[in-house]
């Protein structure tokens, strides 16, 4: 969230998340073989620190993301860049060893923030911790850990999007980035408006605050955002389909949605949220339906018979299986009910929540038959170019899903020239990834921003779960 203010991006992602937008590149342009995007930039852009911005900037940029030293999880994002070149000092050549549909929406993201060499070099290790020097309608002022983090309005900024009827500068001297771990306390500082806003209120508070007249409660046009079960295929216990599928079948995602989420939420039958961009409406929605004795017979079929104690053997051996989740938010409560669930077709669901501190190395292992997480995206491809390539193989690519056929059209959608192209090979994935139970569906999550009123002109973004982007047109 921080970084979309102190920084900006080539280009912008309008509220749709769906529209490109200038921001830094005023135009660009695209050659017909998709292998070269040419940015023309703007001339009037300075960073905090007063340096002017030009090309030299996106270039080292660009190339510090994909460089192998960075280490950057989101590397993949900037295409397979060949080279990237400034001719001159307001225009950029990027260049890509084949096509990326995807390059442009994922130009309007946090890895693709445009940065100040100088700043970067002579921070070294302490880069992003004791300072960064961004363009953004704001600059970084402080940082203390587990407490806040402020940033400071710059009076010279002008080039914001030209979806905000404000371009700069922001309203807002200050904004001040609280951190308050505990749910109620941060209900309270709210009703007593000693904090403004917040991302992050619990469910259950939901109700209560739509009744209070000093609060406002804000949602995105586009909620992407869905919590899931994963399976690891190559597990004995889970490696048939028609295990899976019956572990889908034997869920009812309502009441957990009513329940859990106090109906910030919605039951899911797919992987991505419907409204998703590029989602096919045919794709397979089997697996959001409640049939538990679908699920049993499916399990029958698959040689897993109710023992005398009501729960499942296949070769006298129980079908218990491994669960690793966070131990925060709601995870623990959705897998309590999985549990009870499963329970009920006989099947042994065991149940490790780990801290966040250490919950991504206890999945690195790969000691597990489940994981639950909920997970952010922005399109299909977004989506689907993360978890199910066969290079993305063990994280986050969980399931160990190796398979050509998805390889290829994830390949093809990549590196197609037309939406249509894209659109098809992409729906070929999701189809083949359902059928194929590798998921769960649980819920697509309502992300939802809690404001004091007394914030005037303020809106939801939800660019990669960031609900506040440039924060332009706000005020008091």
């Amino acid at each position: 969230m921080l970084i979309y203010l102190v920084g900006d991006t080539l280009v912008s992602l309008d509220y749709d998340l769906k529209t490109i937008q200038p921001l830094l590149a005023k135009s660009w342009t695209i050659s017909e073989d998709g292998k070269l995007y040419t940015f023309k930039l703007r001339d009037d852009v300075t960073f905090c620190s007063g340096k002017k911005f030009t090309a030299n900037d996106v270039v080292f940029s660009v190339k510090r993301v994909v460089d192998k030293e960075t280490k950057s999880p989101f590397y993949w994002r900037m295409g397979k860049v060949k080279d990237v070149r400034a001719p001159d000092p307001t225009t950029v050549e990027y260049e890509l060893e084949e096509p990326f549909s995807e390059l442009l929406p994922n130009l309007a993201m946090f890895q693709a923030t445009i940065l100040n060499e100088d700043n970067v070099r002579e921070l070294g290790r302490d880069f992003g911790v004791k300072g960064i020097d961004g363009t953004g309608p704001f600059c970084f002022t402080s940082w203390e850990p587990r407490n806040q983090a402020v940033v400071t309005r710059r009076p010279e900024y002008k080039w914001g999007p030209p979806f905000y009827a404000n371009k700069g500068p922001a309203k807002f001297e200050k904004i001040v980035f609280k951190i308050v771990p505990e749910e109620a306390a941060r209900l309270a500082a709210m009703a007593s408006g000693q904090v403004d806003l917040t991302t992050t209120m619990a469910d259950q508070y939901l109700p209560q605050i739509a009744k209070m007249p000093t609060l406002q409660i804000l949602h995105p046009t586009r909620e992407t955002r869905t919590f899931y079960l994963g399976f690891k295929t190559t597990r004995e216990n889970v490696s048939d389909v028609r295990v899976r599928t019956a572990l889908s079948l034997a869920i009812q995602r309502k009441p957990i949605a009513d329940s859990i989420y106090f109906g910030n939420a919605e039951p899911a039958s797919t992987y991505v949220h419907p409204k998703t961009p590029d989602f096919n409406p045919d794709t397979p929605t089997h697996l959001g339906k409640y049939d538990p004795e679908q699920a049993a017979k499916l399990l029958d079929e698959a040689g897993w018979k109710l023992g005398p104690d009501n729960f499942r053997y296949k070769d006298g051996k129980k079908l218990t299986l491994q669960l690793y989740g966070f131990a925060g938010g709601r995870s623990p409560k959705v897998a309590e009910a999985v549990q009870g669930a499963w329970r009920k077709i006989g099947v042994d669901l065991q149940i490790q929540m780990w801290d966040g501190t250490i919950v991504f190395s206890k999945l690195a292992q790969q000691d597990y038959d489940i994981w639950s997480i909920a997970y952010p995206y922005s399109s299909v491809g977004d989506a689907a170019l993360i978890y199910y390539h066969s290079r993305n193989i063990p994280t986050p690519n969980r399931m160990n899903w190796k398979d050509k056929e998805t390889d290829d059209w994830l390949d093809a959608a990549s590196a197609a020239l037309t939406e249509k192209d894209r659109y098809d090979n992409y729906s070929k994935v999701m189809k083949k990834v359902h059928e194929n139970a590798l998921w769960v569906p649980i819920v697509h999550e309502g992300v939802v921003m809690v404001a004091n009123k007394r914030l005037k002109n303020l809106k939801a973004h939800n660019i990669y779960a960031s609900m506040i982007y440039k924060a332009l047109d706000v005020g008091p």
